[in-house]
This record gives structure tokens, C-alpha cells and sequence, in this order.
């Protein structure tokens, strides 16, 4: 009996090695911040050159793309973050505890409202799609369309987004 139970508080406390990838996923989405807002600091300080009244047309166009590209993955970026700290939020709340502090707020239960795993997934799937939608977008933006068959194809992939939203809400 002694040896079981001994085993038991084992096996209970080697929960707490979930506080590692807790840890590691704060690290992490506090790096995807920085990136993110390094690329917004980028946009931010090449408005000017877009705003140029003395450039051409196509550098004019060439700058919007990039500046439009950068903001994009600025987004992206940011999304991943949120992943992140959605990822270690719901990793602490299931296997640790409660969060206390976030109790205290007002808007704690519309992000904290992860009782299982499955929750915790659902979750994650839904800021997944979003990352994925904006991925589409960029490359939507980039893509060259020089046939209808192609302006079909987008067509249809904006048909599809359409629907997973659709599906996503209705779960």
C-alpha cells in the first residue's frame, strides 16, 4: 500500500512537467510578438517612400505589394503568437490549475473557457484556419492570373474559405 500510494503522488505530481512547454510556449509567443511588431516598424518606416510623389508608377506599385506583403505576414506572425499563448493558457488551466488571476477579469471567461482537451483543440483549430485564410490572402495577392482558369481557381478557394468559416461557426 505504501509503495502504491508513493507511486500514485508520482504519477499525479509529473503533471507539473507540462510547466515546460507552458514556459517554452511564452517564450515563444513573445518572440512571434517581436517579430511581428519589427515587421509593423518596418512598414511604419517605409510609408514614405510609397507616399513619393516623384516615383514612377511601377516602383509606386512594387512598394505597395511589398509594404502590402510585410503587413500580411505582420498579421500571420501575430496570429502564431496568439496560438501560442492560447496553446500555454489552456496547457496550464488543464494540467496545473486555475488561473487566479484571470478570474478576476471581465474577459477571461470568453479566453479561458477550456474545461478539456478537446476544447483546447477546437480553439487552436479555429486560430489555425484564421493563419491559413491569411496565408491564402498573400498569396492570392501575389499570384499572377493570366487565364480565366485561374481566376477560377481563386474563385473557388475563396468558396472554400467561405465554407469553412461557415462550418467553424455553426460548431
Amino acid at each position: 500500500m505504501l509503495v502504491e500510494r508513493f507511486f500514485e503522488r508520482v504519477l499525479w505530481l509529473s503533471r507539473l512537467v507540462v510547466v515546460i512547454p507552458v514556459v517554452a510556449s511564452v517564450a515563444l509567443a513573445c518572440a512571434a510578438f517581436y517579430l511581428g511588431t519589427v515587421d509593423v516598424v518596418y512598414v511604419l518606416a517605409h510609408l514614405g517612400s510609397y507616399a513619393d510623389l516623384a516615383a514612377s508608377a511601377g516602383t509606386r506599385a512594387a512598394t505597395r505589394a511589398a509594404l502590402l506583403g510585410t503587413i500580411i505576414k505582420a498579421i500571420d506572425i501575430y496570429l502564431v503568437a496568439a496560438i501560442l499563448l492560447i496553446f500555454a493558457l489552456g496547457l496550464y488551466e488543464l494540467f496545473i490549475g486555475k488561473i487566479e488571476a484571470a478570474e478576476r477579469t471581465k474577459f477571461a471567461p470568453r479566453l479561458l473557457l477550456i474545461e478539456s482537451v478537446d476544447d483546447l483543440k477546437d480553439r487552436l483549430a479555429k486560430v489555425v484556419l484564421l493563419v491559413l485564410i491569411v496565408e491564402f490572402l498573400q498569396y492570392a495577392l501575389g499570384a499572377p492570373y493570366t487565364s480565366v482558369l485561374d481566376l477560377l481557381y481563386l474563385a473557388i478557394g475563396i468558396a472554400l474559405i467561405g465554407v469553412a468559416l461557415y462550418l467553424t461557426s455553426k460548431h
